[in-house]
């Protein structure tokens, strides 16, 4: 979640990709960074520094998705407002009422619509990045899945890691999982994004996977006439 979108938001600049795919694997970066510190700390400043960028970058990826068949470099000035609209009254109540709920409920809010757009894409735009749109979206609900299992059965899990060796009561922490798999998904999902986008501005975008493991966006250069 911090490593990988640096060095994405790095290839899009020197590939002169529009701005708000860099802003997407930046924000991706912020979240990682703050559920780090959330982690190490469990201050309430800095689990605030983990939910309220979750909020910001889905809004991001949201924006991308919807603008993928527009001109390049268009803005859509309407949905922008909308969405920093969005992210100032989520961040204000939330403030307030600092209750989990809301901001799960607000962030889940978010993901379906970016679910509905990709589903709409990889069914009536393009059927062939299904392999790539499905995977980042089941990846991300194994996350989520794992995450209410942790919840629910936590003691259960607790007990069990107990009575079995280290090696394998380290299998059992879903709320790792959750990291793992939901900052892998929301990577993937940015990927698919930017596939979508440059596809349609006929840059000739390919997943290629580095050192054979990790997927990222390539261009192949342009056919001369």
């Amino acid at each position: 979640m911090i490593i990988p979108p640096i060095f994405g938001a790095i290839q899009s600049i020197r590939d002169g990709l529009e701005k708000r795919y860099i802003a997407s694997y930046l924000a991706l970066t912020v979240v990682g960074m703050g559920s780090w510190c959330f982690h190490m700390t469990l201050k309430y400043e800095m689990q605030l520094l983990d939910e309220l960028p979750m909020i910001y970058s889905c809004c991001i990826f949201v924006y991308c998705m919807f603008e993928c068949f527009k001109v390049k470099n268009s803005v859509n000035y309407h949905l922008l407002f909308t969405l920093i609209l969005f992210s100032l009254i989520v961040t204000t109540v939330y403030l307030k009422v600092k209750e989990p709920i809301f901001h799960q409920v607000m962030y889940g809010m978010l993901v379906f619509t970016l679910v509905l757009r990709s589903i709409y894409i990889v069914t009536w735009v393009y059927p062939w990045l299904r392999g790539l749109g499905y995977t980042s979206l089941g990846i991300f609900l194994l996350g989520f899945l794992l995450w209410n299992i942790d919840n629910i059965f936590c003691d259960s899990l607790r007990n069990f890691r107990k009575k079995v060796p280290p090696i394998i009561g380290v299998t059992t922490q879903f709320h790792a999982w959750w990291h793992i798999l939901t900052g892998l998904g929301s990577y993937l999902h940015i990927l698919f994004s930017l596939y979508t986008r440059t596809l349609y501005l006929r840059y000739r975008p390919k997943v290629k996977f580095l050192f054979g493991i990790w997927p990222v966006i390539l261009f192949e250069p342009l056919r001369k006439h």
